[in-house]
Order: structure tokens, then sequence, then C-alpha cells
């Protein structure tokens, strides 16, 4: 914000400024009173420093509030701030029966306020508060007891009561850090979608358990400080006294860092930086939700989805991963696994191990969750293996990162001619099908068999006549004395005057075993 804000003198008269405790009330705001993107876009705070309605935000308009008279607007506060941006056909509209209303297109409403009872007028006041007032003058609704991502002096934050960041510097949604006012005296700053636990803090005030009903508060001249009952319990800054219109403003931004800021309004000066929590960045874990890890560019983060998953809701990447297939059995029907192990480089992960083996290797590790059908993923890491189930959690790049992990992803089995697995015939109904082509084949047996008996009986061969033994020399000439030429050692030749009968001859086949070789893959 130091870098990117920056403020010319404002062509207000603003002698009368003040952030006294006393808030002056502009002009009442009565019902009835509409405002529009296209003409009235906003409603003014008596000294013309804030402003209460409609701002740019993106292609469309958010409804917020805002300092007023500059170029480039400060967001102090956003209504409904996960809400898409309306056009420029809109009307925000204090109803004739109490509502602060958007109005949309084709009739649709959207709440900006929820007061305990109807309200009967508005105000802008010069502390940047928006507030509802009843028929007889008491606040029903007021901006500073539901913030958004900043603090302005007045405004405090009690006891279970956050700031969430914003998504970026012109994106004012929702974004992956929060800074809470805990029941427990604490106040502690956490990435979006973690435990209470001080291993997942940003950071915190140290405070645990120093009272009850302690609160965050700040002061007109930039104290910030926790608060119980009866006394002061931390200064996280002390007040500064500056010459002139000074201005000030707490701030949750989006690297994390809880800022305190000030401007003085008759210089041409940016914001300037008084104090921040710390002067480390918090890491975004578990911004990406489950089976997802987070990527910091810039002031950016980017969610990417571990091997084998896709987002759940590709427009809300913080929503997580799931499967990209359906998990089946941990192997197929013949045994085989029916999954890979695929390596994810350079992430750490919140290790939540149900096994942990010693003394092992990456290729080992790897092995053993691939065999082991209650694992998902390995994280290895000094020799040791430790074996995770879905879901994973706080994932977050981390080059570097002395940590391997392996994710277990289904494997889709194809036979060599390219068939998939939804094609191929399963063992079951390949039985069926062989049973009902053999029984179908029952009425042809007889017949079948008859014609294999033809075929295997052999008639006998006539040879009455003069051999040619030029033609068949490998056979019988009855008219030599010499012995018998067998071309086929499995055919014996018996002679009887004028007749040849070919008979088959039994062989005796003599196998030799091979030398056992040792099974170095086993």
């Amino acid at each position: 914000m130091a870098n990117a804000l920056y403020f010319p003198l404002l062509p207000l008269l603003l002698s009368a400024f003040s952030t006294a405790t006393a808030e002056q009330r502009h002009s009442n705001i009565s019902r009835g009173t509409s405002l529009t993107p296209g003409s009235n876009l906003s409603w003014l705070s008596p000294s013309g420093l804030y402003a209460f309605g409609f701002y740019q935000q993106g292609n469309g308009y958010a409804v917020g509030i805002f300092l007023a008279g500059v170029a480039e607007k400060t967001i102090v506060w956003t209504a409904n701030r996960d809400d898409p941006p309306v056009s420029k056909n809109a009307t925000l509209l204090l109803t004739t029966d109490g509502r602060l209303v958007l109005q949309l297109m084709q009739g649709q409403e959207r709440s900006i306020a929820d007061p305990d009872e109807p309200a009967s007028s508005a105000s802008v006041l010069d502390s940047g508060n928006f507030v509802l007032y009843s028929s007889d003058q008491r606040i029903v609704w007021q901006s500073f007891e539901n913030p958004t991502d900043t603090l302005l002096p007045g405004q405090r934050l009690t006891a279970g009561q956050q700031l969430f960041s914003s998504i970026s510097q012109t994106n004012h949604s929702t974004g992956i850090f929060r800074l809470e006012m805990q029941a427990d005296a604490n106040l502690v700053s956490y990435p979006v979608k973690t435990l209470y636990t001080s291993n997942d803090a940003c950071w915190s005030s140290g405070t645990y358990g120093a009272g009850d009903n302690v609160t965050l508060n700040f002061d007109d001249d930039g104290r910030l400080y926790l608060l119980n009952s009866s006394s002061t319990l931390l200064n996280l800054t002390r007040g500064v006294n500056f010459q002139g219109r000074t201005i000030y403003l707490a701030k949750l931004d989006v690297d994390s860092f809880f800022r305190l800021y000030s401007h003085n309004l008759d210089e041409k000066r940016s914001w300037s930086t008084l104090w921040s929590t710390t002067t480390s960045r918090c890491d975004p874990k578990g911004v990406c939700g489950v089976n997802a890890y987070s990527i910091l560019i810039g002031l950016e983060v980017k969610c990417e989805c571990v091997p084998g998953f896709n987002h759940v809701d590709p427009n809300d990447l913080s929503s997580g991963c799931q499967r990209n297939y359906t998990a089946g059995g941990c192997k197929n029907e013949d045994g085989r696994l029916n999954y890979t192990m695929k390596p994810l480089d350079d992430t750490q992960w919140l290790d939540d191990s149900y096994s942990v083996l010693t003394n092992s290797t990456k290729g080992d590790c790897a092995a053993a969750c691939q065999g082991d059908c209650n694992c998902d993923a390995v994280i290895f890491e000094d020799r040791l293996c430790k074996l995770q189930r879905l879901p994973l959690r706080y994932g977050r790049s981390s080059p570097g990162s002395l940590s391997f992990v392996f994710f277990k992803v289904g494997v889709p089995e194809y036979i060599t001619n390219g068939v998939p697995p939804a094609d191929r015939p399963s063992k079951k109904k390949l039985t069926v099908e062989i049973l009902i082509i053999g029984v179908s084949l029952i009425p042809f047996l007889p017949g079948l068999a008859m014609m294999s008996r033809h075929l295997l009986v052999r008639p006998k061969v006539d040879i009455r006549r003069e051999p040619d033994v030029s033609v068949t020399p490998n056979f019988v000439n009855t008219q030599s004395s010499n012995p018998v030429v067998n071309a086929d050692p499995k055919l014996e030749f018996s002679v009887d005057h004028s007749l040849v009968t070919a008979q088959p001859k039994s062989v005796s086949h003599s196998v030799t075993t091979p030398p056992t070789t040792p099974n170095v893959f086993r």
C-alpha cells in the first residue's frame, strides 16, 4: 500500500475536519433516497473526506466506503465483498420500509445492511463510519461493527471479530489471510482455512490468557493497543503527534502483514508505513484447500493440484482438488497394481502420517506406498518414509526443499491392441461366453466325431505297379535288397510284398532342465 497509493492535496475545505470521538452527523439520508453508478455515485461525509456508495471494481461496481476527493480511491470497507460486481443499472436504495438494499435487474435485491429494526435514516460520518438510525435516533447498524480488511480511528475489534485481507489491491473480495481478536486475549493472524494452532499462526501478540473481554483499540493519534475490562494489556504502537491534518488507518494487507499507515492531507506524499506486525511474510498454507498446493507469485497466490487431481471448482481455486479418475480396488483381478507413484518436487505438506518407516531409501519409500492399499502419498525426508492418507493439507511450493513427495496415481489399463478396460471382457464374462458356445455345439458333436474319424483313418496305398524310384527316393524299393532309407524318423515302413503301410513310430523325448538362474528382481 505504501508504494501503491498516492494522495494529492485534497481540493476540499477540510479546516473543520476532526477525528474526535464525538462524531459529526451528515444531514439525514432519508427513506426513499437512492444512488446509481451512472449519475449519483455516493453520499459524502460532512467534510467530504469519506464517501459511501458505488466504486468501480473490474468491469462493474461494488458498494463500500472510501476516501473521496482523490484520483485513486482508498477503499476502507466493502459490502457483500464476495458478490460479483453489479452493472451501471443497479440502484442503492434506503427503502420506504427502512431497509438498505441493492436493486438489480429483473427485480432482484441484495441486502447491504441487516439492522435490528427498520432504519428511519442514515448518515456518513467524518470518522468513516456509515450508520443507520432508528426513528428515535439510536444507531441500529454501523459499518464499524462489521469490518472487512481495515480499521479506522475510533473503531475496535472485539473478541471473536476478524479482519480478512483482500485478494489484491484492486479486487476487494475476501483474500487468504485473517486477523482475529481471540477470546483468549491473543491477537493472531492466520492463513484462511487453517486451524487455531500455534503452528498455523503467522503472527500473534503473545497475550494468551492475559485477561477477559480483550479488544483491539485504535485512537485518533494512531495508537493501536489491547485493552481488557480494566487496563491496557499491550501497546502495539504509540500515538504520533503530527502537525497538520493527518489521517490513519490500520489494514490487513494482501501479503499477510497488519500495518499502520499515516497520510498528511497537506502534503503531496504517499501513505507512510508507521508499524507492521512482522518483517517475515507468512506462508499462505492451506489457502488452496485440500490436495492442492500454493505458489507465491509476487503478492498473488496460484493454486495447483497434485498429480491425478483436478480442482473441485475451477472458479474457486480455494475449494481444493479431487481425483480425476475413479478410484477402484488397490489391485486388479490378476493381482497387478492399479496405481503408480508420481513425484512432486519442491513442495511441503502437513505431516499427518499413519506409519513411518525408518532407514528407508527414496525408491523403497515409493514402493512401500504403492504396495499399501491404505497409502495415498508419502513424504520422504532424512531416510524417514512417512505414509499419508488423503486428504493432504497445507501444501505449498518450497524451492530447494529437502523432502521428496510421491503421490499414488491411478493407471489406465490397456492391452497390447489398444482396447481400453471398458471394452475389454472380464474373466467372468469370457467364461460365460465359452459355456454358451460349448452348449450350442452339442447337437453337432456326432457329426463332428464321424468327420474326425474319417479324416484320421488313412487308406492303404496300392503300389502293385512299379514304383518310380527317381521320384520317390526316400520310399522303399521292393526290387532292391538295400536297407530302407527313412527320411522321416517318425515313420516306420513294413513291407508286405505288394503293400506298404506307413505307421507312426513312438518317439521318446529327452528333456533337459536348464540350471536355475537367481531372480535378481525378486
